[in-house]
């Protein structure tokens, strides 16, 4: 069994869809405007699991998401390559990066704000 479809919780799925594809680098996989659908996958693996950018506007997701935030907390953790240069990246495109990168034992970490209500975290992998 593998990972197919996750779901990330957003306020507004269509305008999601636009920072996710133009500012974080992850591709289309369908966008149906009417039915404020959106899914996107990973550029470097568009055959990979792909991420649905749920509404989350008047349902549980959105306390969840919320108390997330609240809490410090992120939704989703990405692996990249390499942790200061996607910083880099994410702050020249406007993103909100938080200012504490982290050195744990395991490999670099960071966290940003999608600008969607949400914290992600992006850590080093090798692979």
């Amino acid at each position: 069994m593998k990972l197919s479809l996750v779901s990330i919780p957003v306020q507004d799925p269509i305008k999601a869809h636009e920072i996710y594809t133009s500012k974080l680098g992850f591709v289309s996989k369908e966008l149906d405007v009417d039915a404020k659908l959106a899914i996107i996958v990973s550029a470097e693996d568009s055959a990979g699991t792909a991420m649905l950018l749920e509404p989350c506007q008047g349902s549980f997701a959105e306390s969840y998401q919320k108390s997330a935030f609240e809490a410090n907390l992120p939704i989703m953790v990405f692996g990249v390559k390499d942790v200061e240069a996607e910083l880099d990246k994410l702050k020249a495109a406007g993103i909100k990066v938080r200012p504490e990168l982290n050195k744990p034992e395991w490999g670099l970490m960071n966290m940003f704000e999608d600008g969607c209500g949400n914290i992600l975290m992006i850590e080093e992998t090798s692979g």
